[in-house]
């Protein structure tokens, strides 16, 4: 059998589509059920295999089946095991019935308060383990930016459902979790990973060889990010309100809504994400690039740290690890 090179992906993750088959197979929401003993056992084959000590008779469909678990409950910085509540695979089950809830119980105060700061709770563990690890962080600075995430959601949902409330129709108030949502993403990964934005992230060259760290490249990546978690939570926090509004009026929701309905919120955010977690992961590459031009007008000390490595032959492209 001729021998898989790892270190290729199996798709051309320069494109939208190679990036959506390959998040679509690592997001899969059946792998955050593995356990941790199958999880390691697929580590080992792939470390095995890597040194050319693999079990005899080892097929193709055994190794990408240990890299698929690998790639979807292992760090990429560290190797260390995920969190499985933070994986990318449990973004559809975790996200599903917060969101379902949020987007369901909007009308109590206490409801609010109590599902934006589960929501914050969850995400900020999805922030910290899908960070780059390269970059430290303190538990004090943890602890700061979970409090202030969760304030920013509580401020956000609750000022703006007060003031909805007397100057807008009812539609309007099933929005609030949403545009919560939206503030607190804002605050929440910037915060979580703040430093990143302090020292910069430690960006590479074509052959992985670390060049510098580059605060540019840690506001691009987490810009990136930020907005990818919007447009995952979009579609179920924007058209299931809508969806709902019309449901809510039919003979079947007027008999047995109070019975259904979050049940049913929950399951129609479940198959939404189902689709945009995939979607949202790949519309950025996760190895992001900058191009040297760039670093030159937006993070000079940067630039100069590569110009004194490499003199005239600067790489045209640096790369690093922008996180999910």
């Amino acid at each position: 059998m001729e021998r898989v090179d790892l270190n290729q992906p199996i798709w051309d993750l320069n494109t939208f589509r190679g990036r959506l088959q390959y998040y679509t197979w690592i997001t899969n929401p059946l792998l955050s059920l593995q356990s941790e003993s199958a999880l390691f056992s697929a580590r080992d084959l792939i470390q095995k295999y890597r040194a050319k000590e693999e079990p005899r008779g080892t097929t193709v469909t055994q190794l990408r089946r240990a890299q698929q678990l690998y790639l979807s409950a292992f760090h990429p910085d560290t190797g260390e095991l995920q969190n499985v509540i933070g994986r990318m695979s449990f973004q559809v089950p975790g996200g599903m019935i917060l969101i379902g809830a949020m987007i369901t119980f909007y009308r109590s105060n206490t409801a609010v308060i109590f599902w934006q700061w589960a929501n914050q709770s969850f995400n900020a563990l999805v922030n910290y383990t899908n960070r780059n690890a390269a970059a430290d962080i303190s538990k004090k600075q943890l602890g700061f930016a979970y409090a202030t995430a969760t304030t920013s959601a509580l401020v956000t949902a609750l000022g703006l459902k007060a003031v909805l409330a007397r100057r807008a129709a009812p539609m309007l108030q099933r929005f609030v979790p949403f545009v919560a949502v939206c503030a607190a993403n804002m605050v929440n990964i910037p915060l979580m990973r703040q430093s990143e934005l302090i020292d910069g992230v430690v960006v590479t060259d074509e052959d992985n060889n670390n060049v510098t760290k580059s605060k540019y490249a840690s506001v691009k990546g987490i810009s990136q990010v930020v907005f990818s978690r919007i447009v995952i939570c979009a579609p179920s926090m924007v058209l299931l309100p809508i969806l709902m509004e019309k449901m809510e009026k039919t003979v079947f929701m007027l008999r047995y809504g109070r019975f259904v309905n979050a049940p049913l919120q929950i399951l129609l955010s479940g198959m939404s994400l189902l689709l945009m977690v995939p979607v949202g992961c790949s519309l950025f590459n996760q190895r992001c690039s900058i191009s040297a031009d760039k670093l030159k007008i937006l993070d000079s000390k940067a630039y100069e740290e590569v110009q004194t490595k490499y003199g005239e032959n600067i790489p045209q492209n640096l790369y690093f690890n922008k996180g999910l």
